[in-house]
């Protein structure tokens, strides 16, 4: 049976004050977030903030000829919508399910009233704001100076602190999509992690075998971010006591979507 949810099990959530937390906690929704759902469309109004729990997001910057890369994935570490704190209150990117799970909804109004409370949200919000900066930087640096092995690498290394298995439901033409390269180059580069034993594929689904071995592949860019974040949101990754102690939310219902692209 599936661990009851609860806003803590998001890293931003949980290392909010207990007064600052209490302010917003009736008003987090519980949401379902289907893999594949369009959560915003690139020059969208922001109409809502999400805090992911056991779902995985991806901001995907479209061409005009349609094609996409990846510029930054959201997990429990983090939250979607930060151009609403920003002053620009839409986006350039789309927002995506990258994996399929739940995560808790805040209406953009509250989310901005907390945030100029000028306290320890707002704080925390900018540093996570950077955070998130630098692992786009890094995204793009990597894109054009390593080669897909390594990207692989990181993607499959990124993707995996956000998770508790070491499985993703993950097509290879989801992560072409995710990477901005042909279905062929992530099937040569999945084939070789596969041939030394690193990971296991079959249609649909990457399982991680040998993460040490992931490790020894993946180019600087995957400690570059994460050095980032254990350095800007240190209460974050700290943040067990704090978040034992809360249980306001712990009956809050969930609330589907009725589909895809519902959540805008």
């Amino acid at each position: 049976m599936p661990a009851p949810q609860s806003p803590n099990q998001n890293h931003l959530l949980a290392a909010l004050p207990t007064a600052e937390f209490e302010r917003l906690a009736s008003h987090l929704e519980l949401v379902e977030m289907r893999l594949g759902d369009v959560l915003y469309e690139s020059g969208g109004m922001l109409q809502n903030v999400y805090f992911p729990t056991t779902a995985i997001l991806s901001l995907h910057y479209v061409m005009e000829n349609g094609s996409s890369s990846e510029i930054a994935g959201v997990g429990n570490e983090g939250m979607l919508g930060i151009s609403l704190f920003m002053g620009g209150n839409t986006t350039p990117s789309r927002a995506v399910v990258q994996t399929g799970g739940q995560g808790y909804r805040l209406k953009a109004q509250l989310m901005l009233q907390e945030f100029n409370r000028a306290g320890l949200m707002q704080r925390l919000m900018l540093r996570y704001t950077q955070a998130l900066i630098t692992q786009m930087s890094q995204t793009a640096a990597c894109n054009r100076h390593h080669s897909l092995v390594q990207q692989l690498c990181r993607w499959l290394l990124l993707t995996l602190d956000r998770m508790p298995t070491n499985e993703l439901i993950m097509t290879q033409e989801l992560v072409a999509s995710m990477l901005g390269v042909r279905r062929e180059g992530v099937t040569e580069a999945a084939g070789k992690l596969q041939q030394a034993g690193v990971i296991r594929y079959r249609r649909g689904h990457i399982t991680v075998l040998d993460r040490a071995g992931l490790e020894s592949q993946v180019c600087e860019c995957y400690a570059v971010v994460k050095k980032e974040f254990a350095r800007l949101l240190p209460d974050a990754l700290q943040r067990q006591g704090t978040a034992q102690t809360r249980t306001a939310l712990r009956d809050v219902p969930a609330r589907t979507p009725h589909q895809a692209g519902g959540f805008k």
